[in-house]
């Protein structure tokens, strides 16, 4: 059973395992705030001044109201209006208010900024994260659900960084400061204020709590229509040529169905928060003249606190419904949130020593001692295993699909670590190995030879990091794959397009083993090197392989007959365990397993 064998099942235990998690609601919404600002540093950085920037924002505001006030209890008197007064107090308002437009701006163009930094780091981090999980947990999740966390659910805390948390910070200082000036003019008018407003909390908080577990399920139905996209364009050859299109169509709009139903449940909490916000802002506005007019000159209000104390309400009332709009905002970004942090949260289970061993730049030896493998479902993959490989060997690991030959082959590039059991090469344990050391030191090149959208000569050079263009040229050279090179439409710099599909699969290979040649690695393993390929193709990458495999150990994972009589050492896996070890003709004449094979083989070569 390889680990793409064991796709489906280790699928229903990552759903089960996803149920079984604590959910957002119940962890709540500060917590993931808290657990996300600490996954996410840049948003913290200088934020004592930008609440200060914040804070001078806010005061502006009340500039308006309160020149009110001065300029009626202090410009018109019995007497007549004062002129200078009114000027006065018009002109610093007028003089503040410009100097509070201007930082604002400046207020805002750092939260943008900051916006920014947050989502390119929380992506690198969430990048980093994913590539030092194990084989298995890539393979047990949707390639979908991995790419929404890495971009719309990143993307959620876009509008929230750039405009919803200087919001937050704004509106809920401007609230703080009309209350407080509000106590000062009158604390009669502001506990009617106050009372008008009381339901408005509870009635929220109801709210927050199930338009968070809303945009929590939208966020899961983004990641499964982003998977159904993705399995739709990848597969599109198989799609035609099957005929699935209406059945790919369908499943592609149930998708879509589902994330619509969604965000219509989570929009729906969203319409009652404007109407309830603006309903009882004009309640609190009537309130207050009403009880203002008729009991202000009992409780000591002038005319001109009373005109600023509806101003003052009016000034309630705008962020108070601006901050039920930023609300849901806040909710899609943390349910957004809450998603990557699920993935910066899974343990990773290939941890890499601090200070690692090395390994020579010379053929590897490989001893593996009593090693199982096993899914977190429970399937033994691999069943204590032993065995010795010298360096400078070539071995083939042949077996029926399902025998752990895969497997094994991941196990010694430390794609996943042993159940139990362990690696040894050069008689150092591979988990006490440096990882930059193990990444050029040993090196495998799979069954698909996967390519980036680049030119020939670009993805020769991702063999090794610090790779000049020469030494790509010349591990070419050292292939003899001129002559193939001299055949592409622009040579070296022929585009290979997304995943090397402007290659055929066996020029894509044969790219992929100069990139191979390029990292000069002491251990090489091939997964399947030479499969899916047509025979003219088959005789280039067969003398390709012969000069890759000179001066170093070789491990391949063999698929045709070819590759197994020209190792030295044969390796027979059989449920997990190695049944027969030894040379071709030995095996054959063993009429055990690998006779059996063979013979398979033949026949079917016969046949072809």
């Amino acid at each position: 059973m390889t680990f793409l064998d064991g796709h489906d099942a280790l699928g229903k235990d990552f759903e089960n395992e996803i149920q079984g998690l604590e959910g957002i609601e119940e962890v709540g919404a500060l917590n993931v705030l808290k657990r996300g600002l600490k996954a996410s540093p840049e948003l913290k950085a200088g934020i004592s001044l930008t609440a200060l920037m914040a804070l001078a924002v806010a005061g502006g505001k009340l500039l308006v109201p309160l020149t009110i006030k001065e300029v009626l209890d202090r410009g018109i008197t019995s007497s007549g209006v004062n002129v200078n007064s009114v000027l006065f107090f018009s002109l610093i308002a007028m003089f503040l208010s410009i100097a509070g437009m201007a930082l604002g701006k400046a207020t805002y163009y750092r939260l943008a900024k900051t916006a920014e930094n947050v989502l390119m780091g929380l992506r690198i981090r969430t990048f980093e994260h994913l590539h030092k999980l194990s084989i298995a947990d890539h393979v047990q999740a949707r390639k979908g659900a991995y790419t929404a966390r890495v971009t719309s659910d990143v993307e959620t805390l876009t509008q929230f960084a750039q405009w919803g948390a200087i919001a937050w910070i704004i509106n809920s200082i401007q609230i703080l400061a009309v209350l407080v000036i509000m106590v000062v003019y009158s604390w009669h008018l502001s506990i009617v204020t106050l009372l008008v407003h009381a339901p408005l909390f509870p009635v929220l908080k109801w709210m927050q709590r199930r338009q968070l577990r809303a945009h929590d399920r939208v966020r899961s139905r983004v990641s499964d229509t982003l998977s159904v996209v993705s399995e739709s364009i990848q597969g599109v050859d198989v799609v035609r040529a099957y005929g699935y299109r209406r059945k790919t169509r369908s499943k592609l709009h149930h998708a879509i169905d589902d994330q619509y139903k969604e965000q219509m449940v989570a929009q729906k909490y969203f319409s009652f928060v404007l109407p309830i916000t603006d309903i009882i802002g004009v309640a609190a506005i009537a309130a207050v003249v009403g009880a203002g007019v008729y009991w202000g000159p009992d409780w000591g209000v002038t005319s001109g606190e009373l005109i600023a104390f509806v101003f003052l309400s009016n000034l309630l009332v705008m962020p108070i419904s601006e901050l039920g709009e930023v609300l849901n905002q806040t909710q899609t970004a943390l349910a957004g949130w809450w998603k990557v942090l699920e993935v910066l949260d899974k343990e990773i289970e290939v941890k890499e020593p601090h200070q690692g061993l090395t390994l020579p730049n010379s053929p590897l030896d490989v001893k593996v001692e009593e090693l199982d493998f096993s899914y977190r479902t429970g399937g033994v993959v691999l069943d204590n295993v032993d065995i010795y490989i010298p360096a400078g060997i070539s071995v083939a690991v042949v077996g029926e699909t399902g025998s752990g030959k895969t497997t094994f082959a991941k196990l010694l590039t430390r794609l996943a670590d042993p159940t139990s059991g362990r690696i040894l090469v050069n008689g150092q344990d591979l988990k006490e190995i440096d990882s930059d050391h193990r990444h050029r030191t040993i090196r495998m090149v799979p069954q698909d030879g996967f390519l980036f959208d680049t030119s020939v000569i670009e993805n020769v050079r991702f063999g090794r990091n610090d790779a000049q263009r020469s030494e790509a040229e010349e591990a070419i050279d050292d292939l003899g794959l001129w002559p193939w090179i001299e055949q592409l439409p622009e040579g070296l710099e022929t585009r290979v397009g997304e995943r090397g599909e402007s290659l055929s699969v066996g020029e894509r290979q044969l790219v992929a083993l100069a990139r191979a040649q390029v990292a000069d690695p002491g251990l090489l393993i091939l997964d399947e090197a030479t499969s899916a390929i047509d025979p003219e193709t088959e005789q280039m990458l067969e003398v390709t392989l012969e000069r890759l495999a000179q001066g170093r150990t070789t491990v391949s994972v063999a698929h045709r007959i070819s590759t197994a009589e020209r190792a030295d050492l044969i390796l027979v896996f059989d449920k997990g365990k190695i049944v027969e070890k030894g040379e071709h003709s030995d095996l054959v004449n063993l009429e055990g397993i690998y006779s059996k094979l063979y013979e398979s083989w033949i026949g079917n070569t016969r046949e072809v």
